[in-house]
């Protein structure tokens, strides 16, 4: 007698609220899923809406309101200032939310965000796309050990974000980074920054000093004319530089023998890594998380956690 494969769970009901270009991404990707039924995409706009619901094969809305109590879970890709009121509507209605970085506009928002997930038992992740990159998920970085690290993210400007700051927009990606990296608590902040194609913050730095003496200085620019995401940092034995657009990391550390008397020698090495698909990873950890009762790698609080700096740095950029 052949054995049979046993068939797997059944695909959870999703929909995707915000049908703009990451809205669009995410349903293309809960579409193609096994995890997954894409049961509606929405978006305010309902030839938007159509459009990437036809893409999709779905149904198109244009009130995710006519979604609550018929879905196990949703992607939320709307505007940063409609994250709080979409987010909270679903998981008062007992649904799991994977949301768009940041989290919210406030850090006070995302506390109500994460005790009604808490409250109700549901997964509540947060779209920190740079958790899944596989030069980062395949390498030891020495998470707790860093005493340097330097994150520098470029981009040319893009119409698309520009309701919220560069902190916000792409600086808080590294932030998250760092502040799991470190795992310490954040002692003091400096920041400067200024406009240059808006009326908000288009480029800035901010150095972030940790309670176990790591320092982690860290640039955003969304006026850059070239695109780079890397990360570097400086461990107790060695040095790690992650290009995480190009999925290279190279290491060096000391190795036996000497350069010169006393001094070790240096050894290299460096790794490349597939193109992975950070969307399609991030969608199957949230179906994962749902059906294991797993707290997200991105949950809420490590989202809120990141806002928190953020919102520090954006006070100070304030008074640039």
């Amino acid at each position: 007698m052949n054995a049979t494969a046993s068939p797997g769970p059944e695909p959870l009901r999703c929909a995707v609220i915000g049908s703009g270009y990451m809205g669009r991404l995410h349903a293309s990707k809960f579409a193609a899923s096994p995890d997954w039924k894409l049961v509606a995409v929405v978006d305010a706009d309902p030839a938007t809406a159509q459009a990437v619901a036809a893409e999709c094969g779905t149904r198109s809305l244009s009130d995710h309101r006519e979604l609550l109590g018929q879905v196990d879970a949703v992607s939320i890709a709307v505007p940063t200032s409609l994250h709080f009121g979409v987010a909270r509507d679903f998981l008062e209605a007992s649904t799991h939310v994977l949301l768009e970085k940041p989290i919210t506009v406030t850090v006070a928002e995302a506390d109500q965000l994460i005790a009604l997930a808490a409250a109700q038992g549901l997964v509540l992740q947060v779209g920190h796309l740079e958790r899944f990159n596989p030069a980062l998920l395949a390498l030891d970085v020495g998470r707790g050990q860093p005493r340097f690290i330097e994150a520098t993210r470029l981009a040319p400007f893009s119409p698309r974000a520009n309701d919220v700051s560069v902190v916000l927009d792409l600086m808080i990606h590294d932030i998250d980074l760092i502040l799991d990296l470190v795992n310490a608590d954040v002692e003091r902040v400096d920041a400067v920054g200024t406009p240059v194609l808006t009326s908000d913050i288009d480029i800035a730095n901010a150095r972030l000093a940790f309670s176990n003496g790591c320092v982690a200085n860290v640039t955003a620019s969304r006026v850059s004319l070239k695109v780079e995401r890397k990360l570097r940092m400086f461990l107790p034995d060695s040095y790690l530089s992650i290009d995480l657009r190009n999925r290279v990391a190279s290491r060096h550390s000391r190795g036996q023998g000497e350069m010169a008397p006393g001094i070790p020698m240096i050894e290299s090495e460096e790794h490349s890594f597939e193109s992975g698909d950070a969307l399609a990873a991030q969608a199957e950890h949230f179906a994962r998380c749902i059906r294991e009762g797993r707290e997200p790698f991105a949950s809420g609080v490590s989202g809120r956690r990141a806002l928190a700096v953020a919102a520090r740095i954006g006070e100070l950029l304030e008074r640039c």
